[in-house]
């Protein structure tokens, strides 16, 4: 019997290791990668997960945001060229556009200093955990109806919440540094910041009254009626205003002229990153573009139709459905809304002077937060009252 039963078995265990196998993922690099260098022994699911979020950021960093940081910045060398009647980067590349390529190749081979009486944890922290709130707060948006990463219900709290890691990171940077001009930037950081995310706040609720949701995508696909025209600037006298609001706020949240006070270059050197250099000098400049885009895409989203165009989504749907050919129009038309709030902001920072301290704050407390509030109770009394009467709705 033991003779008959000892080839079962092993053919049993033979099998149920097979299943095994079987059942656990193969693994690629990043998982690979992660077994190897942890300490502790990590479970295969959590490896899984760890490596696709760590894949999905990599792809994410690699394939948009340092391609559009590079063009973002040629292009603003190129506005203030123009604006200051001068040429602007010319010399590699056709059209100079090859610049931004030089300049990140330069970084990646400059030596990379730590001063001697920094806090090195920290100095070294600081710079990812800028740059890792600039790749999170690109979840949360729609590209397109179907090109999206994830639709969350609190898309906008999302975005505002992880958008707070960067001052985070900023105040990590300067404190870290041991120089009195870093901490002095962060520190305008911290007061911008918190005067600021009042306003920004206040006037993004405008649109979730009308529209109802906190949900990017919902927004955008509930103003693609009208034939592409249901755009929410246009749906009450208080949206423009919220609008204009909004965007000044973010150009404070984003340190962008006139409100670039943590680095200013005449009063503290460069402010927070005086101290840093080679690639994690340039973790900071992704992290600013990236939210210069990430904010104009919110404007875009909540204010300007989203990826609807009057006559030409419309149209598109009409011939090819909504199919790949209408998303991929879709993306074109929300891209070119959002860049061209980032136009803006760039044209700004090359025509408005530099403020005051003091004058941010007035400007924050005591102007934009009342003016935020009251067209959010203005909003909020129209489509209470008056879209009713005409017998409106969302």
């Amino acid at each position: 019997m033991r003779m008959l039963l000892d080839p079962l078995r092993s053919a049993a265990e033979a099998a149920a290791g097979a299943a095994a196998g079987a059942a656990a993922p193969q693994g690629n690099f990043v998982t690979d990668l992660l077994a190897k260098i942890s300490p502790v022994e990590i479970p295969w699911p959590l490896l899984v997960l760890l490596g696709a979020l760590l894949g999905s950021g990599f792809f994410l960093l690699l394939l948009f945001i340092t391609p559009y940081a590079m063009l973002a910045i040629w292009a603003e060398r190129k506005v203030a060229g123009h604006i200051q009647c001068r040429i602007g980067p010319n010399r590699v590349g056709p059209f100079g556009l090859l610049q931004s390529i030089a300049d990140g190749l330069k970084l990646l081979v400059k030596e990379d200093t730590i001063p001697a009486g920094a806090d090195k944890l920290l100095f070294v922290l600081a710079p990812a955990l800028v740059l890792a709130s600039a790749i999170a707060m690109f979840a949360a948006i729609p590209f397109a109806p179907a090109l999206y990463f994830t639709d969350l219900n609190l898309g906008v709290f999302f975005i505002l919440a992880v958008s707070s890691l960067a001052t985070i990171g900023v105040l990590m940077a300067g404190w870290s540094s041991n120089n009195k001009w870093s901490l002095y930037g962060a520190m305008r950081e911290a007061a911008a910041v918190i005067s600021y995310e009042v306003p920004l706040g206040l006037a993004l609720l405008v649109p979730v009254v009308v529209s109802g949701t906190f949900s990017l995508r919902g927004a955008a696909l509930a103003q693609e009626g009208w034939g592409g025209a249901a755009w929410y600037l246009f749906r009450d006298p208080f949206v423009l205003p919220a609008f204009l609001l909004f965007y000044t706020a973010a150009l404070a949240e984003t340190k962008r002229a006139p409100f670039d006070l943590p680095e200013a270059e005449s009063e503290l050197v460069a402010g927070f990153h005086t101290e840093y250099s080679g690639m994690r000098f340039s973790f900071f400049f992704l992290e600013e573009y990236a939210a210069m885009f990430v904010v104009s895409a919110i404007g875009a989203l909540y204010f300007l139709g989203g990826w609807s165009f009057p006559g030409l989504t419309p149209l598109v749907e009409h011939l090819f459905g909504r199919g790949w050919i209408f998303n991929a129009v879709a993306v074109g038309v929300f891209s070119a809304k959002a860049l061209f709030l980032v136009f803006v902001m760039m044209w700004l920072r090359w025509t408005l002077p530099r403020i005051r301290i003091d004058q941010v704050m007035t400007l924050g407390y005591k102007y934009l937060t009342p003016l935020a509030l009251g067209c959010l109770l203005g909003a909020a009394g129209w489509e209470l009252y008056v879209v009713p009467l005409f017998g409106g709705g969302r």
